[in-house]
């Protein structure tokens, strides 16, 4: 009871600590004028155009989200935002589209490759007439517009809408991948993602034959590495390509590892063919791609590159540029937006590399609505409102769309409200969803869209699975001629037997079938959850995977609030305690940006130490954070096993370790980057490397930890964030269960000395 008690108060208070905080940005719209715009109203609120006030206009128009309150540009009440939607509603788009609401580059490309013939012909419309445009006419004349619509009016025309609007708009447009039904009307396409804790192949492969068991997977199989080092990925991509030729499937669906696109076109160029589809990121702006390592010119020239039937990737979400501090003063959804008018502007180059129309280019992307937390909103509305708007801005960009409908554990949205957020959103019709064999990422530890999911959704719209896809599940049993489920459907054990078949394997159906059985077995030894069977319904999860997938749910909860012990902290060698501007662990869940920041207390505590070492700074500092999973780094064989190995690691390479570990309190991975610009901004000329030991992703069971690495000079350190994440490598699955501690000390030196 007291750990719900605790659980329960940290929640509301930290709703109200966001509230309160956030209102002292929030932004208030009082009497407006009949038939005012928004720069009328900004023009006579101010006496003359002011950028501010009109980036948190058009920012008060939307539905409320945390993120959109930290920004400053959220409304402060219901009326505010009824008069900037009115004010939005009469203003034309020839005004929105001639006053961006920030220039940049990446706005810019947005701008150059908008169709000015049909831009042309649409100017002089109101917001108002364009949303009445959007809903009373038919999608051919839509489509005629669509390519003259900058992504700033795109991102505004979505804040006049209710959900009920966004889902008739979305039921009207749909964009397929060439040669394919994917993004079509009444179809639901999937990715298999089968992430690994280990990068191990066998849990890779397993999962994706998992999927196929359910008639799942026929938009692309995507993995997202733990491991991004050159070797790494041309492992993961060999056994994914290997299920896809083996199967004949290589015109049918591509298969792809997420890790940064210059390490997928490293591995194709060191051996050509073992990539298909490549895969990026994108933020919406320049300066938040910087932290993805991105510039325009070099997506620019990667898209010039794919020539081969498959093009490009994208991932995005609202929130990640506020987040990575490069919010620019307006809100989530623009932002959201010209992600896609880059990713429209990607698609362009493909096309006029290959000599085709755009719409002949395989390119698409999944916004992945409710990874970041809290920060950027809370509720299980709040997902579905998001999930709505995109799909809606996707398809007007003329892009293939489809979501990752998820949320991380640190969020009041629980397993069974995914569920119902599904049924909201499904009649939008996205062009496809996330795919694993449970609704817990057993890497990534976040929730999402299972198998069985898909089965649902597909029984209850009456979605379907690509057509070649489909045909190849008929090929392989788990589907009849009648479209029926067989008696193989959900039985992955079956269709490693046809895997195996289809490798040319002559051994009996008994032997190969045990074998992938004990295949199954060894996945789930390793902590991978897989899918066998089902409940009553098909698209019920058996029961007793069901039960420890909830169990996992309930060990997150209490791994969130978990904090260091005083005793734990004393068993560390040479602590030196510190804390983040966090002051309790509420406001460190609440207002993620305290934890980036140390306190002035441990600020000075750095100071002295940094005065010790005179001018003999080591070259490696060890910091320590509680993160999201204090228990990750308290668990027995954990953290010690880690810093013998990096001790002993460090000493066979040459790299002086410092004796002190720095240990945090309520830190967050930025707060390992202020650490480095304390303790090394004066320490000569010679690279200093931070190596931040931090607890993530609660809810896989394997209570892992993760290394990020930063090696720079003392120079760049001394100037205050110049280090963010584009300088940093990071190790993740770090458990007893995972990457073992001692394997990933091994591992952080051979980085640290190529870095």
């Amino acid at each position: 009871m007291l750990k719900k008690g605790k659980l329960a108060a940290g929640i509301t208070g930290a709703l109200v600590m966001t509230f309160l905080a956030g209102m002292a940005g929030a932004v208030t719209i009082g009497s407006i004028k009949p038939g005012e715009d928004v720069f009328q109203y900004v023009n006579r609120s101010k006496g003359k155009f002011d950028l501010s006030l009109y980036q948190q206009v058009i920012g008060a128009a939307n539905a409320f989200k945390e993120g959109d309150e930290g920004l400053g540009v959220a409304a402060d009440s219901e009326m505010s935002r009824q008069n900037a939607r009115k004010l939005l509603a009469n203003t034309r788009i020839k005004d929105i589209y001639d006053n961006p609401l920030f220039v940049d580059g990446q706005e810019k490309l947005i701008r150059k490759t908008t169709d000015k013939a049909k831009y042309n012909k649409i100017k002089n419309m109101t917001m108002g007439e364009l949303k009445h445009f959007l809903l009373t006419r038919p999608e051919a004349d839509i489509k005629s517009i669509m390519g003259g619509l900058h992504s700033d009016v795109i991102g505004s025309v979505v804040k006049l809408m209710s959900n009920d609007e966004l889902i008739r708009v979305g039921q009207k447009i749909f964009n397929t991948l060439p040669g394919s039904k994917i993004g079509a009307k009444g179809y639901l396409s999937a990715r298999i993602q089968p992430n690994s804790p280990t990068d191990n192949k066998e849990d890779i492969q397993l999962q994706v034959l998992n999927g196929f068991a359910y008639a799942v997977g026929d938009i692309v199989i995507g993995t997202n590495p733990v491991d991004s080092q050159l070797e790494a990925t041309l492992r993961v991509e060999n056994a994914l390509k290997e299920i896809v030729t083996a199967f004949k499937l290589e015109k049918t669906v591509p298969w792809c590892v997420l890790a940064h696109i210059d390490g997928q076109a490293a591995a194709e160029k060191e051996v050509p063919g073992s990539t298909a589809i490549w895969f990026q990121s994108l933020a919406g702006t320049e300066s938040a791609n910087k932290t993805f390592d991105l510039t325009i010119q070099k997506m620019i020239d990667y898209a010039k590159m794919r020539k081969g039937p498959y093009g490009l990737y994208f991932e995005t979400g609202q929130g990640a540029d506020y987040t990575n501090g490069h919010g620019h003063g307006f809100d989530m959804v623009v932002h959201e937006s010209r992600k896609y008018g880059f990713a429209r502007a990607l698609q362009q180059e493909i096309a006029r590399t290959k000599g085709v129309p755009a719409d002949q280019v395989w390119l698409h992307l999944n916004d992945v609505a409710g990874f970041i937390g809290p920060e950027v909103f809370k509720t299980r509305e709040q997902l579905v409102r998001c999930c709505l708007e995109d799909i809606v801005m996707g398809k007007l960009h003329g892009l293939v769309l489809g979501l990752d409908i998820c949320s991380t554990l640190h969020m009041p949205v629980t397993l069974d409200d995914l569920e119902w957020c599904q049924d909201q959103i499904a009649p939008a019709n996205p062009a496809y969803l996330m795919a694993l064999p449970t609704r817990n990422d057993p890497m990534l530890s976040y929730l999402t869209t299972g198998f069985q999911d898909h089965v649902r959704l597909r029984e209850k719209f009456g979605f379907k699975v690509n057509d070649a896809m489909w045909k190849f599940f008929q090929k392989i049993e788990v589907i009849d001629a009648k479209g029926k489920p067989t008696k193989h459907f959900g039985d992955p054990a079956w269709v490693y037997y046809k895997f195996r078949q289809a490798k040319g394997d002559k051994r009996s159906f008994k032997e190969i079938y045990a074998e992938g059985q004990k295949s199954i077995a060894n996945v789930r030894g390793r902590g991978v959850d897989m899918a066998v069977g089902y409940g009553k319904n098909i698209w019920d999860l058996e029961p007793v995977t069901n039960k420890r997938i909830h169990d996992l749910y309930d060990d997150a909860k209490v791994s969130l609030w978990a904090e260091f012990t005083p005793e734990f902290i004393n068993s560390i060698p040479n602590a030196v305690s510190i804390k983040s501007q966090s002051h309790d662990r509420e406001n460190y869940i609440a207002a993620p940006s305290t934890g980036e920041e140390l306190s002035k207390a441990a600020v000075a505590t750095l100071q002295k130490l940094s005065a010790t070492w005179g001018g003999k700074a080591p070259d490696v500092q060890v910091v320590i954070s509680d993160g999201l999973n204090a228990r990750a780094i308290m668990d027995d064989g954990h953290l010690m096993p880690y810093l013998n190995e990096l001790k002993k690691q460090c000493k066979k390479a040459g790299m002086s370790l410092s004796d002190k570990n720095i240990v945090v309190t309520g830190g967050r991975v930025r707060a390992g980057y202020k650490a480095g610009e304390v303790l090394y901004g004066k320490a000569g000329s010679k690279p200093k490397a931070i190596v931040h030991i931090i607890g993530e992703r609660p809810g896989s069971g394997h209570h892992a930890f993760s290394a990020y690495l930063v090696k720079v000079q003392p120079g760049t350190w001394a100037k205050a964030g110049a280090v963010d994440h584009d300088q940093s490598k990071v190790l993740s699955g770090i458990s007893d269960t995972g990457l073992l501690p001692a394997e990933a000390a091994r591992q952080t030196v051979k980085l640290l000395m190529e870095m």
